[in-house]
């Protein structure tokens, strides 16, 4: 069964301190740009669009290499194949996507270590889009009227850049099953 993805803006109906855990950073090879994201989910229900640390922010340098993934067991959305963020490798060629096109870029070092995490949930018809983010003023997300917006500055009802999906995957290749993730 072929699932056509749509990106939209969601509106945030919650957003919790969850506590700490292992955070990935993907940093690389090449520059990003501030647009320069990616597509991050708690569930195969959609994605948050998280942006580069290509900012300057308190207590942060820009780093024009990086994207601040969030938590470990997060999917990470792919053209052809979703892949849990604890599988990406140095080496790997990872799909970023831009304000107007998408590009492949290899993976110069993962960084993983241990940090406060923040849950987002959004509304998506009768199904939620989540991600679980490093609570951080470098992590940036898309907001509708705000533009680039640091994950400590949303609000509930503030409406963010996400892609619905349909969850059902094996082995991060799309499947049609019956299946319950929250």
């Amino acid at each position: 069964m072929e699932i056509e993805q749509s990106k939209v803006f969601l509106e945030i109906i919650d957003i919790k301190e969850i506590g700490e855990g292992m955070r990935v950073c993907i940093d690389f090879i090449d520059v990003l740009q501030q647009s320069d994201g990616l597509y991050v989910g708690n569930t195969g229900h959609g994605y948050i669009k998280v942006l580069s640390e290509n900012r300057q922010s308190d207590g942060y340098p820009p780093r024009p290499f990086r994207i601040n993934c969030g938590s470990y067991h997060q999917y990470l959305f792919q053209e052809d194949k979703s892949i849990y963020l604890h599988e990406v490798d140095a080496g790997n060629q990872i799909e970023v996507t831009g304000e107007q096109d998408n590009k492949s870029l290899s993976v110069g070092r993962v960084k993983i270590e241990k940090r406060p995490f923040l849950r987002v949930e959004c509304k998506n018809g009768d199904s939620i889009v989540s991600a679980t983010l490093q609570k951080s003023t470098s992590v940036h997300v898309v907001e509708e009227s705000k533009g680039d917006t640091s994950i400590i500055d949303l609000n509930v009802g503030d409406r963010i850049a996400c892609m619905e999906d349909m969850p059902g995957r094996h082995l991060g290749e799309k499947i049609d099953e019956f299946i319950i993730e929250k």
